[in-house]
Order: C-alpha cells, then sequence, then structure tokens
C-alpha cells in the first residue's frame, strides 16, 4: 500500500522555519549565514516542488536541501578561509613533539552527568566551535555533523588530504582545550 505524500509549500516557513535555522546556525555560526541558507533552502524547495517524489517526508526533503545549502556555503567561501600554519600547535607540544606540561590531556571524570550538564555541555560546545577558525570551523562541522567523507570534504574546500588531518587534529586539540577551560574546570 503506497501512501501518498504531498507538500504544503504554503505552510513550509510556519512548520519548519525556527528547526531549519536553529540546525543551520549550529553549522555556519553566523546568524546571517544561517538565516540567508535558510531562505535559500525554502525557494529551492519552491522552485522544485514539481519534482518532488515523496521518497521522504516533506521535512526530510527540506533538511537535505539546506544541507546541501550548508555544503555550498562552505564550498563558496572556501577560498576565503586562512589555512592554519603550524606554529598553532607551539602552545600543545614542544620541539620534540612531546605535550608541553600545561598541555597534557588530562581525564575529564564526566561519566555519569546530569542532564542538565549535558545540555550545558553542549551550549559550551557550541560556542567553542564558534572559536574555531574558519577552515576548523568547516572541517569540523562536514566531518562530524553532516558526516561527510574525507575525500568530499576535501573536494569541497580544496584542501589536500594532508591539510585535512592537520586541521582535524588543530580542531580537536583546540576543541578540548576551550571545553577544559569553560566546562570542565569551571
Amino acid at each position: 500500500m503506497t501512501i501518498e505524500r504531498t507538500l504544503e509549500p504554503y505552510k513550509w516557513v510556519d512548520k519548519y522555519l525556527d528547526e531549519l535555522y536553529h540546525y543551520t546556525l549550529t553549522r555556519v555560526t553566523d546568524s546571517g549565514f544561517a538565516e540567508d541558507i535558510v531562505q535559500e533552502t525554502f525557494l529551492s524547495a519552491w522552485r522544485a516542488k514539481d519534482t518532488y517524489k515523496a521518497e521522504a517526508s516533506e521535512k526530510s526533503w527540506l533538511y537535505a536541501i539546506c544541507k546541501n545549502k550548508i555544503i555550498d556555503h562552505f564550498r563558496i567561501n572556501s577560498s576565503n578561509m586562512i589555512k592554519p600554519s603550524s606554529a598553532e600547535e607551539d602552545i600543545y607540544f614542544d620541539e620534540a613533539d612531546h605535550w608541553r606540561d600545561k598541555a597534557t590531556p588530562k581525564e575529564w571524570g564526566v561519566y555519569d552527568r546530569h542532564p542538565i550538564e549535558t545540555k550545558e555541555f553542549y551550549t559550551i560546545l557550541e560556542l567553542c566551535i564558534k572559536k574555531l577558525k574558519d577552515i576548523q570551523q568547516s572541517v569540523f562541522v562536514m566531518k562530524y555533523m553532516e558526516e561527510q567523507e574525507a575525500e568530499s570534504i576535501c573536494k569541497v574546500l580544496d584542501i589536500t588530504p594532508s591539510n585535512y588531518w592537520v586541521i582535524i587534529h588543530r580542531c580537536k586539540l583546540h576543541l578540548r582545550s576551550c571545553l577544559e577551560k569553560n566546562w570542565i574546570n569551571m
């Protein structure tokens, strides 16, 4: 038995605006870009409404369009992103590539946190992601939030695979440091 699904474009903004905006904002971290991407999502969906095949729900279809708009945003802005320098790791590693005493990873001891603290964690994580350099934010979001493959990320952002892994490594270092300062050691 086939369930027929029909689009209701006149209800999209009321039904999905807030959800799509929050989804987008956690990925691009700039409210202006997030607003533009959501607007482009609705516009693209409106233009493609006659090609909707009902293989997914209306909501899933809009999220898929939005996800592609976010990736387009990263692709377009990748040429303006500053690539990180190797000097960034000086705060973590010494000349022999050993951890500096103050930067050595420590046990966090946050295994059985209360749900309120978990919500607090994600709020702090979002703030820490916003502190990353643009290229680091893009790579982090594409890898861990959009679940893109490394090869695809390199192609979209026009970076080499070795540069990709360096960015991922530095991103993890900076996020760990930020979380330790703003959440773990509060």
